[in-house]
């Protein structure tokens, strides 16, 4: 907000818009926007709008229905959390999405672990003969 303060003390001093602009570090068509909204509606028309952003898919409840049903188990892959919220409540995600919403949680997520087929079902106990 600063900036855009001493923008406008500067405009008023009979500096250019080129010139203020390079003075406080702003490209000259922001220079240009910032003395438009300024024009149009002084001090409060500067103040920056800060986005809450998009709304969430699902609602607080479903929320915690969810964390309550993700506390059945310790791990959880994504696509697995995924395909509950999908059949649970009708809505996609993405695995990104899920990601953060597990974090969120305070939960872990796993990648699924392959298991070969070639190992023994004696695998620890042979290990163990040979260290």
């Amino acid at each position: 907000m600063l900036k855009r303060l001493y923008f406008c003390k500067f405009r008023y001093l009979g500096d250019s818009v080129s010139e203020v602009a390079d003075r406080v570090g702003i490209t000259k068509m922001t220079g240009y926007y910032w003395q438009d909204r300024w024009n149009k509606g002084g001090y409060d028309a500067l103040v920056p709008r800060v986005s809450k952003g998009r709304e969430h898919k699902l609602s607080q409840q479903q929320f915690d229905e969810l964390k309550n049903t993700l506390k059945q188990r310790s791990l959880w892959t994504t696509n697995e959390v995924r395909q509950i919220v999908i059949q649970k409540y009708g809505v996609e995600y993405s695995l990104k999405q899920i990601r953060i919403i597990m974090i969120q949680f305070g939960m872990k997520h796993s990648k699924p672990y392959t298991y070969d087929y070639r190992k023994p079902a004696e695998a620890d106990e042979i290990l163990k003969k040979h260290s």
